[in-house]
Parts: structure tokens; sequence; C-alpha cells
């Protein structure tokens, strides 16, 4: 079955999936190498860990092409591309489907926000128009070479026009031809458990740790009916906190072992980006 086919089914088993989000290639091998079934390449977690800059809209298309091929290339789980709004207008939606397509993309993901965009759980946030929306979805739609390649709808009406009308949004992307859709931002516990009752579709879920939509166990997003629970930066915000720890111990102590529990040992590392599998090609062609 192919990484897309795989991608569907996951969704539509409805088991609340988790995916986490990956910021580069090396965290995308973490997290398939822990046994997670797919992967969210993260443009908040591209922009962060790679310009160093908030998710406010500056990363472009070649940039997030660039990580997902590079990420296809290092791992074989299916994988969510966050494409923001599709870098402009339904015309850029068509580019963008076919750049992330070709790179390797199984799924991508589109938002109605005001371009530049903004992270999901930021203040000051506005959306297009309900038609232009339905227009850039339909446009993704239509470009697909692959019918096998999804189209993931997000939304984040929720903020400022109020949950009905975000729901009222998702059901017209799926009417437009989405695969997946995505209420971002919810605020409250029983917002969280009337979605999947509102929509037919396949949903996903984000978790986002120290957002503004309350944290519900995947366990029990799956019971609700969830197709995805994601996790789009656990893995920056835990990269993040493991290298503040271990290079505060080296600015106070002046070193840092192995044994410090601090970092990962170097024959671990040396394991998750294939040493072995290289040493393996040297002697073949040496």
């Amino acid at each position: 079955m192919s990484t897309r086919k795989r991608l569907k089914a996951l969704a539509e088993a409805r088991r609340g999936v988790i995916v986490p989000g990956a910021f580069n290639a090396l965290s995308a091998k973490v997290i398939a190498d822990l046994g997670f079934e797919a992967i969210y390449i993260t443009g908040a977690g591209v922009t962060n860990m790679w310009f160093g800059m908030p998710d406010q809209g500056f990363m472009g298309l070649a940039e997030i092409a660039d990580h997902t091929a590079r990420i296809r290339d290092a791992v074989t789980v299916p994988l969510i591309v966050d494409a923001d709004t599709g870098f402009g207008n339904a015309l850029n939606v068509v580019h963008t489907v076919r750049t992330l397509e070709r790179a390797g993309a199984d799924c991508i993901q589109l938002e109605d926000q005001v371009a530049p965009k903004r992270c999901g759980h930021f203040s000051g946030k506005e959306v297009i128009s309900t038609e232009e929306a339905v227009s850039k979805i339909k446009a993704a739609v239509d470009a697909r070479r692959d019918p096998d390649f999804l189209i993931m709808a997000r939304t984040d009406a929720a903020a400022t026009q109020g949950f009905d009308a975000a729901v009222e949004r998702a059901q017209q992307f799926a009417e437009a031809g989405a695969d997946i859709l995505f209420v971002e931002a919810v605020t409250k516990a029983e917002e969280v458990r009337a979605l999947p009752r509102r929509l037919a579709k396949p949903q996903l879920m984000n978790m986002v740790i120290g957002g503004r939509t309350p944290i519900f166990n995947a366990a029990e997003l799956a019971g609700l009916g969830y197709g995805i629970v994601l996790y789009a930066n656990a893995a920056l915000q835990g990269a993040v906190a493991g290298m503040q720890k271990a290079l505060t111990v080296l600015r106070d102590t002046r070193e840092v072992q192995e044994s410090s529990g601090l970092v990962t040992p170097f024959a671990e590392r040396q394991r998750l980006v294939g040493k072995p599998e290289w040493d393996a090609l040297e002697k073949r062609y040496g």
C-alpha cells in the first residue's frame, strides 16, 4: 500500500492516530524510529528551527518543499505537509500542490487565513472570505495529479467569527472536495467533543502544548471519532528543552559527560542517522 493510501486509511479509521511534527530530517527519523505511523512537517517548526523566527508567514514554498523532499528521503511513513495559505491565491495553490506532491508529500494542509498568516494560537488572525477559501480548496483538489494525494482543509474562523461559523466553513470545504477537515484553535472542551458530531469527514484535532485548545488524551479523542491527533511541535519543544538543559550544565560545570543522561549517546546518534548502513555501502563499493 502506498504512503498516500496508508494515510487515508489512518484518517478514515478514526482511531485518534497521534501524528507528531518534524522540523527537519533528523527529527523525522526520530519520530519514525519510535513507531509513530505518520509525520506532520510543521511550518511553525521549520520557521522556528530554520530561521529562528516566529510563525508569522515568513516561510515560503521553496523552504517547505526542500524540507519535504529531505524528509521524504529519510523516512518511509506518510507525510502531511503544512502549506500555510497555499502561498497566494487559487493559482498559487495549484503550483503549491504540484510542487509539494512532486517533493513527496502525501497530504497538504491549506488554511483560510489572510496572508501573511500566523500561528493559529496567536492573536490578531484574520480569515479570507468563505468564497475565496472554497475556491482555493477546489483548485487544490483539481491540481493533484495522483487521486490518492490528500487535501486537508483548515479553518481559523473560530477565533474571528465563532465556532458555528467555523463548522459551516469546514462543511463547505468538505463539499469542495477536501479529504480531511481541521477546525483550528477551538477553546472549549465541549467544542472539541462536538466537532465529530457536526462534520462527517475525517478530522484532525490540534493539541498545541501551551495553546488555546484544552489538551485531551488521544484515547479520548479516538473515542470521540477523530482520525488524527496532531502534536505539531512536541518534538521541537522537547528539543529546545533538551538543548537548554545540556548547555546549562556545560556552561556551569565546564563539561558534559555521556553518562549524564543529558545527551543522546554517540552510538545512538550514529544509529539514528544510518551510519551502519552507510558503512555497509562503503564496503560494498569500496
